[in-house]
């Protein structure tokens, strides 16, 4: 794997130069970020006794730090969950319809019996071009820039998908948890930095195309 404080390092480097210069006009797309799981459902456990649903609460925290500390909320992002509780998959896709969002991005990791398993899978519902083209990117960037296996960008009929149609939508599975070297990363700050940049990253860049 590529080093997350490398790439935390360059493109804060990046994205403040950016910030300061101020001669690139901000957009403003709405963006719904969803936490998976929550509360009773604890999602997936590691090996290093790590909780899915602490994991990706706290990706979801730092994209909305990193959007206002780097990038002047350069994207309005709305969490379907802002703490450790569970809420029902039809509120978090209904929240997309009611703000009208122009993007919706699920966090996730993964978990297999095979404890070498390892990679990066990016779900879309079949037919959907523009989440597609979106799936595309983040599975290039987790690959290119964190340095993870890409398991590949893949179909499926997952609820928080199929329901969330007035926008591009994907769900993201970043990495194993069943996998100790994966799991390890999780527990470092950087690591967590390093997914929250890259998402807000391919966000941005796609918000030119919405």
């Amino acid at each position: 794997m590529k080093s997350y404080c490398f790439y935390v390092l360059i493109w804060t480097m990046s994205a403040g130069l950016h910030c300061v210069s101020g001669q690139e006009k901000c957009l403003k797309p709405i963006v719904i970020i969803d936490p998976g799981h929550g509360g009773s459902d604890t999602g997936a456990i590691g090996t290093n006794g790590l909780k899915e649903k602490e994991v990706v609460m706290n990706i979801a925290k730092e994209i909305v730090r990193l959007n206002r500390a780097l990038f002047n909320d350069s994207l309005e992002i709305y969490l379907t969950r802002y703490s450790d509780t569970l809420i029902s998959l039809g509120d978090r896709t209904k929240l997309a319809k009611d703000l009208k969002a122009d993007v919706f991005v699920s966090i996730h990791c993964n978990q297999a019996v095979r404890k070498a398993a390892q990679g990066i899978e990016v779900y879309v519902k079949q037919g959907d071009t523009r989440s597609e083209f979106l799936a595309e990117q983040f599975a290039f960037g987790l690959t290119e820039k964190l340095g993870f296996k890409n398991r590949g960008v893949k179909y499926a009929n997952f609820q928080v998908l199929r329901e969330t149609t007035i926008c591009p939508a994907v769900l993201l599975e970043l990495g194993f948890l069943s996998n100790l070297e994966e799991a390890q990363h999780y527990e470092k700050g950087h690591s967590l930095t390093g997914f929250a940049l890259l998402i807000l990253e391919m966000l941005i860049k796609f918000s030119k195309h919405v």
